[in-house]
């Protein structure tokens, strides 16, 4: 076959199979057998391999993945991707449509309401076609390049072959996890991850929710992986220079037309009536949907009105988001286990009899600790009422005694750790008990080396929580430090039990030398870890990133403090009596000195260079900054490292030497109260953002 021939063949190829994967994803039918597709999708993937430099930029075989992002670059968004005001209150919208009116006077308008999906907001930019860069919401005003792994999602079209699109547009939308791909991780999780107990197993924690997951698999390195979690996308925004469409309902039906998958939920309304009217029927009925949905968004229609209606700081004057209360449902408490932290903390969990709630069956609910049980007066087999706010281990929020039976037992909470019998121990001020067996008890054994290589602190990626149990139950590492005098002899070829996901059947697996060159490499790499990492690797009770990182800036060598007293400990900023004590704790055990001993004779960074710097402004030069509740752009620790960039200190709780308060969604009414009395600097999430990018 001729080179021409072959690019001939592969164009042909990519052309049908896109137009097949179309038909099925998106219009959900088929003109061809399963079979038959997948003989065009191999003989193309043979094509490309044999000549890579025919493959087309919208082919098929992108879908599947399999390159690897070392690190997500940041990129800027043409325009602000802007977060909604909220409200759960039909009073408050009307208040909204008051609003509207006011600022439109007499002109006639429409709204638009759509579904609010609850996953990861996504900008995809289009040029002559082709989809050149897909990005993460971010802050807002710049987010993460995550192009590769936005390609393995099927419903989203590589190219646009449609005469109506112009050359170059901006879609947005919200990338998703389908509720039946969440159910599928987790069973594979429940019966395939295996740790440490006293039966020699344990399953590995579940996903949280679907929107977590979805977040995270977006910004996995290996876009193979991602591949396989059949992600998917609703588009809801379009921009285009050149667009001829004049209202947001236009936008929508042209997105659909030129291949776009949108969600035929959306609805124009003339009026407020018909707003409500969506939202009684979506209020049930969201829970036939493939996905989670956390509201309904109401839009002005006209772009034209959009533009007279304007923007506040914090989102546009033309939309807002209503919230549905959380649904609530009643079951049969069947039993109670008890899980053991990293930290020896031990959760109380409720087994329930299944229940169907906000379109998923519960089993399990969370209960917190031996206060809750009180404040809830649990007996045995009591009716329960169980409430799901978007997290998958559902809260008992009460309980009905009227069905309770008279010889009904008071819930006690044990008195022995489950795992390692050790008896547990609750200090006054504590609400949690523990377990003092820390070097004894198989959960902590490997919870403690879990969060030693875990991201913030010395990120050794390719140690999994099966190999870790392999390398503990063989004997080869009992603590944090054994990890730095593994020998390549020592793991190459080892062997340890695992579960087969399928059949529960325990089977017996060998590292392999090339993964057991990567672990090596990767423990030898870690060494560079700058100090406050290793302190926090350690796990120290109530030292987090932040607080590592504060006195690792005082004292700058561990051997500094090791010989500080508990005075000088408690002076440090940010570390109060707690702190102080359980590091002080800490480090009188002999044990744990040794480790800290043969972590420095490892080569491992136990001491910083104090000229070290990342300041970078001084905004917040002085001040102490606290930060509370849940933000929408990014995690509480990419906060905290955005105020020190500009000479902030990270404050724990709200004090009289408080000078800012960053709001999130959620958090505590008293510490807003506390703040406003005392007359403490407010600023949302999006009033920050805008702070830091008008610099």
């Amino acid at each position: 076959m001729s080179t021409a021939s072959i690019q001939q063949k592969i164009k042909k190829l990519t052309d049908e199979i896109n137009y097949h994967n179309h038909l099925y994803y998106l219009e959900n039918r088929s003109e061809i057998s399963d079979y038959d597709f997948d003989q065009k999708l191999a003989q193309l993937t043979d094509l490309e391999k044999q000549n890579p430099e025919w493959q087309e930029p919208d082919s098929p075989t992108l879908r599947v993945g399999g390159a690897v992002t070392k690190s997500f670059e940041t990129v800027q968004h043409d325009s602000p991707m802007l977060s909604l005001s909220n409200t759960y209150s039909k009073e408050d919208l009307q208040e909204f449509h008051e609003r509207v009116v006011k600022g439109l006077g007499t002109e006639a308008f429409t709204y638009v309401c759509e579904l609010k999906f609850d996953g990861l907001a996504i900008s995809l930019k289009y040029s002559n076609g082709l989809l050149i860069r897909a990005a993460t919401r971010g802050d807002g005003v710049s987010g993460d390049d995550i192009t590769l792994n936005a390609k393995t999602i099927r419903t989203l079209p590589l190219r646009i072959r449609n005469d109506d699109a112009p050359q170059n547009f901006e879609v947005r939308g919200e990338v998703f996890l389908p509720l039946k791909e969440f159910e599928r991780l987790n069973r594979e999780i429940e019966s395939g991850n295996i740790a440490l107990t006293n039966a020699g197993r344990k399953k590995k924690p579940l996903l949280a929710n679907p929107r977590n997951t979805a977040s995270g698999t977006m910004k996995m390195q290996d876009s193979s992986i991602v591949a396989s979690r059949n992600m998917d996308c609703y588009l809801y925004d379009f921009t285009a220079q050149d667009t001829e469409q004049e209202s947001h309902s236009e936008a929508l039906k042209l997105m659909s037309k030129i291949g776009f998958n949108v969600s035929s939920s959306f609805r124009v309304c003339e009026n407020l009536d018909q707003v409500f009217a969506y939202i009684d029927l979506w209020e049930s009925k969201r829970f036939e949907l493939p996905l989670d949905t956390d509201g309904i968004v109401i839009k002005v229609d006209a772009k034209a009105h959009q533009e007279e209606l304007g923007f506040t700081a914090k989102s546009p004057k033309w939309a807002i988001a209503f919230k549905y209360k959380s649904q609530s449902e009643q079951t049969q408490l069947v039993s109670i286990t008890y899980q053991v932290g990293r930290t020896g903390s031990i959760t109380p969990v409720a087994n329930l009899k299944p229940v169907a709630l906000a379109g998923t069956t519960v089993k399990r609910a969370s209960l917190h600790n031996a206060n809750e049980i009180l404040r809830l007066d649990l007996h045995e087999g009591d009716t329960v009422a169980v409430e799901k706010g978007g997290e998958i281990i559902p809260k008992i929020t009460g309980v009905d005694a009227s069905k309770r039976k008279k010889d009904a037992k008071p819930i006690k909470f044990i008195d022995t750790c489950p795992e390692c019998q050790t008896d547990l121990i609750r200090k006054e001020d504590e609400a949690n008990h523990y377990c003092p067996n820390s070097k004894g008890c198989p959960p902590q054994i490997l919870g403690g080396i879990e969060h030693f290589i875990s991201r913030n602190a010395l990120d050794i990626d390719s140690l999994g929580p099966k190999t870790l149990e392999g390398l503990i139950h063989k004997g080869l590492i009992k603590r944090p430090a054994d990890l730095f005098y593994l020998s390549f002899e020592q793991i190459n070829g080892l062997q340890f039990e695992v579960e087969d996901p399928s059949t529960g059947e325990i089977k017996t697996r060998s590292l392999q030398e090339k993964s057991a060159a990567k672990i090596i490499d990767s423990i030898e790499i870690s060494k560079k870890t700058v100090f406050a990492k290793v302190l926090f690797g350690l796990g120290i009770r109530y030292i987090g990133k932040t607080v590592a990182e504060k006195l690792a800036d005082h004292f700058l060598t561990i051997d500094a403090m090791i010989e500080a007293s508990l005075e000088e400990l408690i002076n440090v900023p940010e570390v109060g009596q707690r702190i102080a004590e359980s590091l002080n704790n800490y480090l009188s055990v002999s044990e744990n000195i040794e480790q800290i001993n043969l972590l420095k004779e490892a080569g491992l960074h136990l001491s910083q260079d104090p000229s070290e710097d990342t300041q970078v402004g001084t905004l917040f030069e002085g001040k102490i900054v606290v930060v509370s509740g849940v933000f929408e752009s990014y995690g509480r620790n990419e906060l905290h490292d955005m105020i020190k960039s500009q000479g902030g200190r990270i404050g724990s709780s709200i004090t009289g030497k408080t000078d800012i308060l960053v709001a999130g969604q959620n958090m505590g009414p008293a510490k807003l109260e506390k703040a406003t009395k005392l007359e403490i600097l407010t600023m949302s999430e999006e009033e920050l953002t805008i702070m830091l990018t008008n610099r």
